[in-house]
């Protein structure tokens, strides 16, 4: 009677137990990749084929031509697991995870929900880092700590300068602990009181707030401490408004579980 073949699914099961995310594991270097990827005999795996790979991206922290100048055939590695392809059942690792020990032992002894504090060390369009107090020196990038732009205020801006800049001391929360990209993402907003929830106004009210921003389709304005509502621009009726003037206007609608307030100006 011929056997059944191995039920893929089944296999991809024991392949995700005995290899779960962010578990580190040992090898041994057994070949390079056409793409540059280094294949790893993991200890304890079928030593018939190399059944681990790791994507030339995550080899090192450090820049390089060749993975050759990094590892070498034979050469024992430590390396953190990042998945398991679903297909071959190849076991997909990150050296550069490990590689820094002191940065990865940072990494492992902090805690979503921890309250951090730092030092602003470069602020770009697409989030700022952070240096932490008693973080080791990270092997890339200025600071260990990232804030992502939603995270910085609970208000509207338009580049993370206008919430926050290089030398600025800052506290957050611990959202996220990131090995993959040897970062500890931070909230500042977290910790700060939702001005929603300050907001007194209701619909059919009439307030004054500045003009925060104005865009093709309207204005917004400050209602309350930070919220803002929208102002349409059909609804101006040609009244040209600059940012920064003070603007009456009529709440004409609150959607909270959106966070939008539709706005009129006062009759």
């Amino acid at each position: 009677m011929t056997e059944a073949a191995p039920d893929p699914l089944e296999r991809l099961r024991e392949r995700l137990a005995a290899f779960p995310d962010g578990e580190v594991r040992t090898g041994t270097v057994a070949g390079f990749g056409e793409r540059g990827d280094v294949l790893v005999q993991l200890d304890g795996d079928d030593p018939q084929a190399p059944t681990g790979t790791i994507p030339r991206h995550l080899l090192s922290w450090a820049a390089f031509e060749d993975p050759g100048e990094v590892v070498s055939i034979g050469q024992r590695i430590t390396a953190e697991v990042s998945g398991v392809v679903e297909r071959t059942g190849e076991v997909v690792l990150s050296a550069r995870a490990c590689e820094d020990e002191a940065l990865y032992r940072y990494l492992r002894r902090t805690r979503r929900g921890d309250v951090v504090t730092g030092t602003v060390a470069a602020v770009h369009n697409f989030g700022v880092f952070v240096r932490l107090d008693g973080e080791p020196s990270h092997p890339a990038y200025p600071g260990t700590g990232f804030i992502r732009v939603p995270d910085l205020t609970w208000s509207r801006i338009d580049h993370p300068e206008d919430a926050v800049r290089p030398g600025q001391r800052v506290t957050g929360e611990v959202v996220v602990i990131d090995t993959y990209q040897g970062e500890v993402v931070v909230s500042l907003k977290a910790l700060q009181e939702d001005p929603w929830d300050r907001l007194t106004a209701g619909t059919g009210d009439v307030v004054a707030g500045p003009v925060t921003k104005v865009v093709p389709f309207g204005v917004f304005v400050r209602v309350g401490e930070a919220a803002e509502g929208l102002v349409h621009a059909s609804d101006l009726d040609g009244q040209v408004v600059s940012e920064g003037q003070e603007l009456a206007v009529r709440i004409v609608e609150i959607d909270r579980m959106l966070r939008r307030i539709r706005l009129a100006p006062a009759d």
